[in-house]
């Protein structure tokens, strides 16, 4: 029984892409023999070389100063594994130009297989086969050696694209193209692969054919394989680029590297999408620019609004405002751009709103709209609102998160409660004098400055939250670390106040409103009860307006 509907995946085999990229990469080493070697407990062994020194007798895994007296004059250089696969990555983007499904497929290699999801895609390109024909023959345009198959699986693609000449395989024939590749076409280790052919076992089709019964304990992994590739069960691939259903492209037939061009481009963009969302009853909160470079790479771009919209001038203005900080970043349009292409993600549905004469404009939309320009400019985390929490300790009570996801946060209602307007990070210890012990102050000394205080109001009692004991106060949830770009340093995490840790034993508080002799008015507590046996401190923890 099939789990899964059909669909058609294109897979790409580059086996030389390490010497390919550097050559196309360093134009000295274009007509050189070039290896590329690695340090293998203690030797320098080969670990990737060109298509012709292999008719020499040159191999994989194979000692240099053997291969440099198969061959003296060879060029050679240490591997960069690391930067290979990072370059292979961004290759691996530059693919979402024909597909928005792209991903790698890492199972023999780091780099050098690709898969494409063009289910509902072909037909921009005439077909499967004239599809399969333009990607190979671009890429081989660029230099690169390569072969590509259409199947209706991942690993049916990935077999044929190994294995056999690059083709399209239609649903009708996927057995009978299967049964006759070699059992190493499963993606199997090759231990597996060498006890299959001690048994005799060469091809799919004889695996296949064979007693599950007496291959499951030793081959299960290979039976799952067997699965997949026939579409028995479901493989599901890990796109690259955020996976999204409305988008809307513009190929261009002469690049373009300006930003002002690109700036005009998406607003045209911008224009087709909302129509697109509008036809469906559709809007969305997220929105991302690729621009596609001719020299195999691209940049992208993501934004969120504060509410769900598809106002194309409010869409191309996100966009705008972003462009500026781009641009003194790093844009880097290369040899050009030559695909744009825009979409919409979180999409949820948006019906149409007739705005009558009595309407009224409470100003929410404008306040959304400007916390979009100002995050899009200086950085979702620049822009922060307060956001309440459910906790009736002051320093708990609230925190800073971004504008734009606190946007679809429900607020909590806020008690009405006689607060302060400025409340101070920490509370900061003061020195108080009263008539009497539970009295209410009448002289404070804070930061070596005497406040004669001749009104008072409290006090008023907050006890510890005794389940939240060692529990760290934040005042800023912190931002999520991000992995840096290759040959990028590290940055320094960002400043986060060093609060102290919650002890409910000592946190019963009376706080007190007070005003000096001067006018100015202070909210004071007094940490501590009398006749318990513990310290009295005093705090001065906000100033009123």
């Amino acid at each position: 029984m099939r789990l899964a509907p059909r669909r058609r995946f294109l897979a790409l085999y580059l086996p030389y892409w390490a010497t390919d990229f550097l050559k196309r990469a360093d134009p000295t080493l274009k007509d050189v023999p070039l290896v590329l070697y690695e340090r293998i407990k203690g030797g320098l062994r080969l670990a990737a070389i060109e298509p012709q020194l292999m008719k020499e007798g040159l191999r994989i895994g194979q000692n240099l100063a053997d291969a440099r007296a198969i061959w003296p004059n060879l060029t050679v250089l240490e591997i960069d594994r690391a930067g290979l696969t990072a370059a292979f990555e961004s290759f691996a983007d530059w693919h979402s130009n024909a597909s928005p499904l792209v991903s790698i497929l890492s199972d023999s290699a780091p780099f050098g297989d690709l898969v494409l999801d063009i289910t509902g895609v072909s037909h921009l390109f005439g077909g499967e086969r004239q599809m399969l024909r333009m990607v190979l023959s671009r890429l081989r345009d660029l230099g690169y050696a390569v072969s590509g198959a259409v199947a209706p699986t991942i690993g049916a693609a990935w077999a044929v694209s190994h294995f056999a000449r690059s083709q399209v395989v239609e649903d009708a024939d996927l057995a009978a193209v299967l049964d006759a590749l070699p059992v190493a076409a499963l993606r199997l280790p090759e231990t597996q692969v060498s006890t299959f052919l001690q048994m005799g076992l060469n091809t799919i089709g004889q695996v296949r054919h064979r007693s599950r019964k007496q291959l499951k304990a030793r081959f299960g992994s290979a039976l799952l394989r067997i699965d997949q590739a026939f579409g028995d069960i479901e493989e599901r691939m890990a796109p690259r680029l955020p996976a999204v259903e409305h988008h809307v492209e513009k190929r261009l037939a002469e690049p373009i590297s300006l930003l002002d061009d690109v700036l005009m481009l998406t607003r045209d963009l911008a224009v087709q999408l909302s129509s697109l969302l509008e036809a469906q009853g559709l809007g969305a909160q997220t929105f991302h620019l690729f621009l596609y470079r001719v020299d195999h790479k691209v940049m992208t771009l993501s934004l969120n609004a504060a509410r769900v919209t598809r106002n194309p001038h409010h869409i191309s203005d996100l966009f705008r405002h972003r462009a500026q900080r781009l641009e003194e970043e790093n844009y880097d349009p290369g040899f050009g751009i030559d695909m744009v292409r825009l979409a919409a993600s979180s999409v949820e549905g948006l019906e149409a709103v007739q705005t009558g004469a009595f309407s009224v404009d409470n100003g929410l939309e404008d306040i959304d709209r400007l916390n979009d320009r100002l995050s899009s400019r200086l950085g979702s985390t620049a822009v922060l609102q307060t956001e309440l929490i459910a906790s009736h300790l002051p320093e708990r009570a609230a925190r800073l998160v971004p504008a734009l996801v606190n946007a679809t946060v429900q607020p909590i209602a806020a008690p009405r409660l006689n607060r302060p307007l400025r409340l101070l990070p920490m509370p900061e210890r003061v020195g108080i004098t009263a008539q009497v012990p539970d009295g209410l102050p009448a002289l404070m000394v804070w930061r070596r400055e005497t406040y004669r205080l001749v009104k008072g109001q409290g006090p008023e009692r907050l006890g510890g939250e005794w389940w939240r004991h060692a529990v760290r106060l934040k005042l800023v949830e912190p931002p999520e670390p991000k992995k840096p770009e290759p040959g990028e340093p590290p940055k320094p995490p960002p400043y986060i106040p060093d609060l102290p840790l919650l002890d409910p034993r000592t946190a019963t508080r009376d706080y007190f409103v007070v005003e000096d002799q001067e006018g100015r008015r202070f909210w004071v507590f007094r940490q501590g009860l009398y006749g318990a046996g513990q310290e009295i401190r005093w705090f001065l923890h906000g100033i009123f307006p």
